[in-house]
C-alpha cells in the first residue's frame, strides 16, 4: 500500500500544482504521451528476450506487492520446527509442510527432506532454486532501470519533434503553439515517469528482492540443519551468524 499511496501522494501533488496555474487539460497531450509511453515500452522491450518478458510481469507483480518478514521470527520458526523434528522424528515435518503454503521454497526443502533426500542433493537443489528466483528478479529489476533511462531520452526526442514543427511553420502562427507543446510536454512525461514511477519503483523491487534471497538463505540453513539431525542450539549459533545484531535470536537465552 505504501507503494501505491507515494505514487497518489506525488501524482496528486503536481495536479494541485498545475490547478493553481489554471487547468490541468492544458498538460494532456496525446502525441507527446504516445511518444513517451509508447516509444518507452517499444524501445525497452528490445533490450530483452522474449522468454524474459514472459516471466518478468509475473515476477514483477510478486516484487511489488511483497511484504517483508522479520528474519528473526524467520529464525525462530526454524528452530521451533527443528526442535519438532529432533523429538518427533523426521516424519513430523510432513504435517508441519502443509502449514506453509505461502513460503514454497520452505515447503519444498521440508518436503525433500521427509522424502529422505541427502542434505547435498537437498542443498544443490534449493540453491538452484534460490538462483533461478534471483535472476528473474534481476532481470525485472534491470526491466524498470532500464524503462526509467528511456523514458527521458524518448521527452528528449519528443522535443526535438516538436521544435522541428515549430521552426518548419514559422510563418503560420497557429501552429507555433501546438508544436512548442509538444515539445515541452514530451520532457515533462519523460522526467514524470522515469523520476516518479520506474527508478522507484525499481528500487523498491530490487530491496524486495535482497530481502527474500536473505529469507530464503535462513530455510535453506534451517532445512539442512534439520536434514542432518543437528541440535537445534548448533542451528540458532549458524543462523546468528547470517543476521545482523540487532536481529539475533536468543532463543534458548
Amino acid at each position: 500500500m505504501i507503494t501505491l499511496l507515494g505514487i497518489l501522494v506525488g501524482f496528486g501533488l503536481i495536479v494541485t500544482a498545475m490547478l493553481y496555474g489554471g487547468s490541468p487539460m492544458d498538460f494532456v497531450n496525446m502525441q507527446s504521451i504516445l511518444i513517451v509511453i509508447g516509444g518507452t515500452m517499444a524501445i525497452t522491450v528490445v533490450s530483452f528476450s522474449l522468454k524474459d518478458l514472459t516471466h518478468i510481469p509475473t515476477a514483477l507483480w510478486r516484487l511489488m506487492t511483497y511484504t517483508p518478514q522479520d528474519p528473526q521470527e524467520i529464525g525462530v520458526t526454524m528452530i521451533q520446527i527443528a526442535e519438532k523434528a529432533r523429538s518427533g522424528g523426521i516424519i513430523t515435518l510432513e504435517q508441519a509442510s502443509k502449514s506453509f503454503d505461502d513460503e514454497p521454497f520452505l515447503q519444498k526443502g521440508l518436503e525433500l527432506t521427509v522424502d529422505g533426500a541427502k542434505a547435498e542433493e537437498i542443498e544443490g537443489i534449493l540453491r538452484q532454486e534460490i538462483y533461478s528466483t534471483a535472476s528473474i528478479q534481476t532481470k525485472s529489476v534491470d526491466l524498470l532501470r532500464r524503462a526509467a533511462e528511456v523514458a527521458p531520452a524518448m521527452g528528449l526526442i519528443g522535443t526535438l519533434v516538436g521544435l522541428v514543427q515549430m521552426l518548419g511553420h514559422l510563418s503560420d502562427p497557429s501552429t507555433i503553439g501546438p508544436a512548442m507543446a509538444v515539445a515541452l510536454l514530451t520532457t515533462f512525461y519523460g522526467a514524470i515517469l522515469a523520476h516518479m514511477v520506474l527508478i522507484p519503483l525499481s528500487t523498491k523491487a530490487e530491496r524486495n528482492s535482497h530481502n527474500e534471497s536473505t529469507l530464503n538463505q535462513l530455510y535453506l540453513t534451517g532445512v539442512l540443519s534439520i536434514g542432518r539431525e543437528e541440535n537445534p542450539r548448533r542451528l540458532e549459533m549458524q543462523l546468528n551468524a547470517m543476521l545482523p545484531q540487532k536481529n539475533r535470536i536468543r532463543y534458548y537465552d
